[in-house]
């Protein structure tokens, strides 16, 4: 349709709280309010109403990115359809309306933002990456169910006073200690079978999460090779931590600053100014906490293996720690971008 066309069709705006069972949607036109209504969790049925009542519009759509994930917002672009998937947090609620809270309202809000065009949609993945998030996603849930049964084991021999070797006594448990495990004995059958149990548990977890580590990393270096061996370059960032920048943060190029990245990350500080007066928040609590754990911890490594990194967390020495590593993580995050834009690996004691 010719464009000048399109500006003067009457405009259609659909704010729409998505749940499992069912929708709630509120239609509004830019002359009128319009009506809420619950509808069966199907798009082509939003489509059929909205051909029906509204032919002819200029429609457009949004709602809360959450657990029912991007499906309908694809369908909704595939019907030509303006689609905006945006984060919960930047609805804007008057007054009385931050108390009251139902399905109806929701809706009726998310419409009346979107015709005021105070929304902004969160950037949605394109399915390769959003599938391979999912990969990324589920190993970590293995690391929490792996770190969780360890926690297990150890609290079962300290509740029988079972003492482990000091050559065992550490987070890195060896085929040995395993052995060791599997050899103690108990004044009853029933706790050996608990271990037992919870050993057999543990096996099946670590083998699952090697499989899975294998698999996120073959994947990355097969389709997203270049940008996969530039992260891989910057001390700190193993393939693991690579696999979750690819996945988690899509493309880097899409950020056109560090300020850019490091507020979506959540490694800018907050900052609360009053007249005269300006206090530093800390960092800021809105932050993709995943990929700001990970940076943390790749931070640890970096101090190890570059002395570029060593220096600038030794000049900062004597102050908190965690505002140190904050520090360098922000460092580091800066450092990511840049070997990306460019696209020229980093070299090991080179000021960049």
């Amino acid at each position: 349709m010719d464009t000048q066309l399109t500006a003067h069709l009457p405009k259609l705006y659909i704010g729409i709280d998505i749940h499992k069972r069912s929708w709630k949607v509120h239609c509004s036109t830019d002359l009128f309010s319009g009506k809420s209504f619950s509808m069966p969790p199907e798009p082509n049925q939003l489509q059929n109403f909205v051909d029906k009542h509204f032919p002819d519009h200029k429609v457009s759509t949004a709602y809360e990115a959450g657990c029912c994930g991007y499906y309908a917002h694809r369908c909704f672009e595939s019907y030509g359809w303006k689609s905006l998937v945006v984060n919960p947090a930047d609805i804007h609620r008057k007054g009385k309306e931050r108390f009251t809270k139902t399905d109806r309202i929701d809706a009726q809000l998310i419409s009346r933002e979107l015709k005021d065009g105070r929304l902004q949609s969160i950037t949605v993945p394109e399915k390769q990456r959003e599938e391979l998030r999912s990969l990324f996603r589920r190993r970590n849930d293995l690391v929490k169910d792996f770190r969780r049964v360890k926690s297990y084991i150890k609290m079962q021999l300290l509740y029988f006073g079972v003492k482990i070797p000091d050559e065992f006594d550490n987070d890195h448990w060896s085929h040995k200690f395993r052995y060791w495990l599997d050899d103690l004995e108990f004044s009853f059958p029933t706790a050996k079978a608990t271990l037992d149990s919870r050993m057999r548990y543990f096996r099946f977890i670590d083998q699952d999460l090697r499989l899975v580590s294998n698999q996120l990393r073959a994947y990355c270096r097969k389709h997203y090779k270049k940008d996969y061996y530039l992260l891989k370059s910057i001390p700190g960032i193993g393939g693991i931590v690579a696999c979750g920048i690819l996945s988690e943060l899509g493309d880097l190029r899409r950020f056109n600053s560090v300020k850019h990245l490091a507020g979506y990350v959540g490694l800018a500080p907050g900052i609360y100014q009053s007249g005269a007066n300006t206090k530093t928040l800390g960092i800021t609590p809105r932050a993709h906490r995943l990929i700001r754990s990970y940076f943390v911890e790749a931070s640890w490594q970096a101090i190890r293996t570059d002395p570029v990194m060593q220096s600038y967390y030794r000049k900062h020495v004597g102050k908190d720690v965690k505002k140190i590593i904050i520090k360098v993580a922000r460092k580091l995050l800066s450092r990511t971008l840049a070997i990306i834009k460019t696209e020229i690996p980093y070299e090991i004691g080179v000021i960049k």
